[in-house]
């Protein structure tokens, strides 16, 4: 009585990456190019590419540019700029540490305008707006004032309209 092969075998067991009428990998092998990239990973996600190098052979450092304009409610004695500098200086984290911002991070005051970050690591917008947020609850503003994206790297803090709800008030 002839059993079969192993392959033929009903009760072979499959690892997670085989399919059954794939041949099984050679002990020792897997699955990635010589080049230690896995197969088709660059296509599917085209973000995980490296940066671009320079002629020196370091990697491009990124410059992002955000100002956030608080002249409206400064301009009311509601916001404190001096403060949101300093609670900015506290809380940005680079490299998972707050207040770590030495050369990648700088944080500049124009007056009592706007704030305006730069950085040469990866920083995000979105981040910047959280901390803002942040602070605004901070100083009991949250209510009254809030962060509206004016362009692609700028926002301002704007006062809620609530001229219209005071009038229907009044009517009834």
């Amino acid at each position: 009585m002839d059993r079969g092969t192993y392959r033929d075998s009903p009760k072979r067991k499959l690892s997670a990456h085989q399919h059954p009428a794939s041949p099984p990998i050679p002990q020792g092998q897997h699955s990635r190019r010589q080049d230690g990239s896995h197969r088709g990973i660059a296509l599917a996600f085209p973000f995980l590419k490296q940066p671009p190098k320079t002629a020196s052979g370091k990697t491009a450092a990124a410059k992002h540019k955000f100002v956030i304009d608080y002249s409206r409610p400064a301009g009311d004695g509601v916001f404190d700029g001096a403060a949101f500098e300093k609670f900015l200086h506290d809380r940005v984290k680079v490299d998972g540490k707050a207040g770590n911002l030495g050369e990648n991070v700088k944080i500049h005051r124009d007056g009592d305008k706007s704030i305006t970050v730069t950085s040469n690591v990866p920083f995000s917008k979105r981040y910047l707006k959280y901390l803002t947020k942040k602070f605004l609850k901070k100083n009991t503003l949250r209510d009254w004032i809030r962060v509206v994206a004016s362009s692609k790297d700028q926002y301002q803090l704007k006062f809620y309209n609530i001229a219209g709800t005071g009038e229907e008030e009044e009517e009834e």
